[in-house]
Formats: structure tokens, sequence, C-alpha cells
């Protein structure tokens, strides 16, 4: 309900886009319930009422963004054959770009956070490993189409893909200005290509 006793429709997706902007923001120190519902134009009690408590928000919040990202890197099945093998594996390995330093800042400031996603959402969590399988699927569909050399080694390329995206995405500081740009120029020399060759 909205501080006037209306109902709010899509409260949680409302919420956890709330949180995204008080993150960027003011990173995860200002992650506060009263920062989060403010945002969002509800009531505190509300984030509470859906959540419990504000660390059962914060892991909800994360595994929303790893089942995002999931799906993000998932839709690459629908692209097999299609643009570039390059631009596809990039595009999708930069949408761990959305989610990786907001979990991994939040888990280092909150440690609590990281143990209820461990105790309580880990079964219905997207795990990295399942991430990679989606990459390795994916590259050997490609292979099999010719798009990659036959002896390409789909699995190794796909743990190096996530590998990179890891260490750009969740180093603090980042070590460059640019993540994206790094990753866009890691997939190239991964696949032995210019990003628009494939």
């Amino acid at each position: 309900m909205s501080p006037r006793g209306v109902a709010v429709p899509e409260i949680r997706s409302r919420l956890f886009d709330a949180a995204r902007a008080v993150l960027l923001r003011e990173g995860p120190g200002g992650l506060s319930g009263r920062a989060i519902t403010r945002e969002a134009g509800v009531a505190t009690g509300l984030l509470y009422n859906h959540f419990g408590d504000l660390d059962g928000f914060l892991a909800e919040f994360i595994a929303d963004g790893a089942r995002e990202t999931a799906g993000a890197v998932a839709r690459l099945s629908s692209r097999v054959g299609e643009g570039t093998v390059a631009g596809n594996l990039a595009q999708a390995a930069l949408a761990l770009g959305t989610y990786l330093p907001a979990a991994a800042e939040l888990v280092r400031v909150r440690p609590v956070v990281a143990d209820r996603l461990h105790h309580a959402l880990s079964s219905s969590l997207p795990t990295l490993a399942e991430i990679q399988e989606t990459f390795a699927t994916y590259l050997e569909s490609e292979r099999k189409r010719g798009r990659l050399a036959p002896d390409a080694d789909t699995r190794a390329l796909a743990l190096a893909l996530v590998a990179t995206a890891h260490h750009l995405f969740t180093t603090q500081p980042p070590p460059s200005s640019d993540p994206d740009d790094d990753l866009r120029r890691v997939v190239a020399v991964l696949l032995s290509v210019e990003p628009e060759q494939r």
C-alpha cells in the first residue's frame, strides 16, 4: 500500500529499481530502507511488509539481478547464426556489468546478505557456472555453423569470458576507466579476430 492506502502495483520491481538508483548515486552505504522507499515514492513500512527486513530485501535484490542477468545471457540462443559472434558475446557479457558490481560491493559491505543468499535463495539463484554453461552452449552452436574454428575449445572460451567479466566488473577500483571497452577487446582476442569480423 502507498502512504495513502492505495495498492502499489509491481512493488517488488519498483523497490528494486529504486535500490539500483540509490546504489548508483550513493553507493552501498546509502541503501537504507528509508532511502529506498523514498526513491520509490512509497511508505517505508512497505519494504518491511514484503521482505521482512533490509537484509532480506537486499538478498532478493541481488537475486533479482542474477536472474535478470542470466535471462539476458540466455537470449544468446536466439542469436545463433545472426549478427557477429564477437558482438553477440560482448553484448551478453556486458549484462554481467549490471549485476556483478552491485552484488560484490553489497556482499563486501554487508556480509549477512551473502548468508541470506546462500541459505534462503540458493536453490533458485542462477550461478556463474550456469551462465558460463550458457556461453559454452552458444559457442558450440556457432562452432557447428562454421562461425568458429572447428577446433575451438568452446568451454575454455566460455570460462575465459566469464572470468574476465568477473574481474573487470568486480575489481575495486576498476582496472581501467572503461571496463566495457576492455571486455570487447578481450572477446576479440579470445576469438582471434577484430570485433566486426564475426
